[in-house]
Parts: C-alpha cells; sequence; structure tokens
C-alpha cells in the first residue's frame, strides 16, 4: 500500500485523543508508539526550542514536506476539523500549529505530554486538562503540575553528565549554538559532510561555523527564529556511523518508558472505567 493509500484509510471507531506538546524527535517518538497502539495523536507545534534533529521528527510536515518515522506518516491539520479528520487515519498523526488552548475545545482529551523539553521555568500547569498528563524533563512534578513526571535522556548538552571533561568538550562541540537573538538562514541540510569552519548558517547575518568536521545529522530548518542559546545543529564526527532519520535509542527508550507509566495509570482503580482497549499491553515489540 502506497503512503498516499495509508493516509487515506480511516478507522471508523472512536479512538482515545493524545495530544503532544512538541514535535522535536522526542515527541515524535511517542506518537509513533501511541499510534500503534490506536490512539489518535496530534503534535502541537512550540517555537521554542527549535526543532533541530527534523530527519527524526514529523516536524517538517508543518511546512507541507513529507514526514515519516517506522511507517508512520505525519499530516498537516491547520484547523480544528482537519485535526479530527486526520486523527481518524490508519499509520498516521497529526502535526498542527494549533496550540493546546485551542486543541481543548475539539472534544475531552484522554492524554497529554510535554515533549517539548523547554527550562523549568517555562512549565505550564497541566493537572487536570486531560484524563492522564505527563511530563517530561527537569521542572516538572508529579501531583503537582501533571500526573506523571518522567526524565529524559536525549543525548542533548542539557543531559550529559559531567564527568571526563574531555569527552564533555567534545559532546559540546558536536553541537552549534546561536549567539545572538534573530533569523536563522541557512542553505544546508541534513547529511551533508561537513569540515570545521565551515560556515552553516547566519543568524541576523552572523555567520555560524562547525566547531568539528563530519556529517550533518540535525539543523533548524532555514527562517526560524532563534535566540541566544538555542541548539542550530549538530555534527556526528563518526563518519560511518552517521544517521539522521527514524527513531534513535534515547527517543525509543523515552517512548516506551511513556507507555509504561500509561499503562501502569490506566490500570488504577480510579482509572478503569476507561475503555478497555487502553488497558491492553501497550509496549510495541521493538
Amino acid at each position: 500500500m502506497s503512503d498516499d493509500s495509508q493516509l487515506q484509510a480511516r478507522d471508523p471507531s472512536p479512538k482515545p485523543f493524545a495530544v503532544i506538546l512538541g514535535t522535536n524527535e522526542i515527541a515524535s517518538a511517542i506518537a509513533v508508539f501511541l499510534n500503534r497502539n490506536g490512539w489518535g495523536v496530534v503534535l502541537s507545534h512550540d517555537p521554542g526550542p527549535p526543532v533541530f534533529r527534523r530527519g527524526r521528527s514529523f516536524h517538517d510536515a508543518l511546512f507541507g514536506d513529507r514526514a515519516a518515522i517506522d511507517e508512520v506518516i505525519a499530516e498537516r491539520a491547520g484547523t480544528g476539523l482537519e485535526v479530527l479528520s486526520a486523527l481518524a487515519c490508519v499509520n498516521a498523526v497529526a502535526v498542527t500549529p494549533l496550540g493546546l488552548l485551542d486543541l481543548l475545545v475539539l472534544r475531552s482529551l484522554d492524554l497529554i505530554v510535554d515533549a517539548r523539553l523547554q527550562e523549568a521555568a517555562q512549565k505550564p500547569h497541566l493537572k487536570n486538562l486531560a484524563g492522564l498528563t505527563i511530563g517530561l524533563g527537569p521542572g516538572f512534578a508529579a501531583g503537582v503540575d501533571c500526573d506523571v513526571a518522567l526524565p529524559v535522556h536525549s543525548g542533548k548538552p542539557a543531559f550529559v553528565i559531567a564527568g571526563d571533561a574531555e569527552e564533555g568538550r567534545r559532546t559540546l562541540e558536536r553541537f552549534v549554538y546561536a549567539d545572538r537573538r534573530g533569523l536563522w538562514q541557512t542553505a544546508v541540510d541534513l547529511g551533508l559532510r561537513a569540515f570545521r569552519r565551515l560556515v552553516v548558517g547566519h543568524v541576523s547575518g552572523a555567520a555560524v561555523c562547525a566547531a568539528i568536521d563530519g556529517i550533518l545529522v540535525g539543523v533548524v530548518r532555514d527562517g526560524t527564529e532563534v535566540v541566544e542559546g538555542d541548539i542550530l545543529a549538530e555534527l556526528e564526527p563518526r563518519i560511518r556511523q552517521a544517521t539522521w532519520t527514524g527513531m534513535d535509542k534515547a527517543g525509543r527508550a523515552t517512548a516506551r518508558a511513556v507507555m509504561r507509566a500509561i499503562n501502569a495509570a490506566l490500570s488504577e482503580p480510579s482509572r478503569r472505567a476507561r475503555p478497555r482497549r487502553l488497558m491492553q499491553d501497550i509496549d510495541p515489540a521493538n
């Protein structure tokens, strides 16, 4: 079956409704796992922080580009009606620029997962906005601003544990940062072989260069507004090991942790009134 025909296929039975805040690689991996287990999923885009691992995410669907992960396709939904229509698609998730407040009015939400990985000071209060709310990353407190709080180990600098100073330096050199606020402009794309001091783009006209040689496995989309400290690009120095599409280990591990948390929460006596289809073993065999 072609991708287009997969998008046309519809499941007439009502699905539990999950909203994932974020369109990054972690959010997208969670969306894949939920879709495989019969959930209707919509990913809500947030501009900060910008998505750079675009080949591992559904982010580019927002701009009309094809985005697929493990045979699950992303369909852009610009209106509430388009969101509801996309939720019925088989092997597809919706990606929307609509915010959480816009989605809350469509129908009651069974699940909200905040996977934006924002700074702790920016954490919203999610509790009671859905049947189950999960916050990922530092700053969330279970029972306070969400029902379940989970850590994330994404391989980004914020999650590198200090120890070997040299290893820490090499990890940081993989990433290209914005040193000011402004418009990010770039002509390079994923998969490019880059060299140290290569100009990978400009922020408000100021050149931004790679610190090491490697394959470009992450790059923020051209025309994105960024702020100082945002990651703009990522390089993989191990040329033969470079991959930039599909789920990585961190995304898969986080998605499985989310699914285990959902299964545990839905097994609680207070939640057993929910549809029995939600009570199945929801950790895919991968």
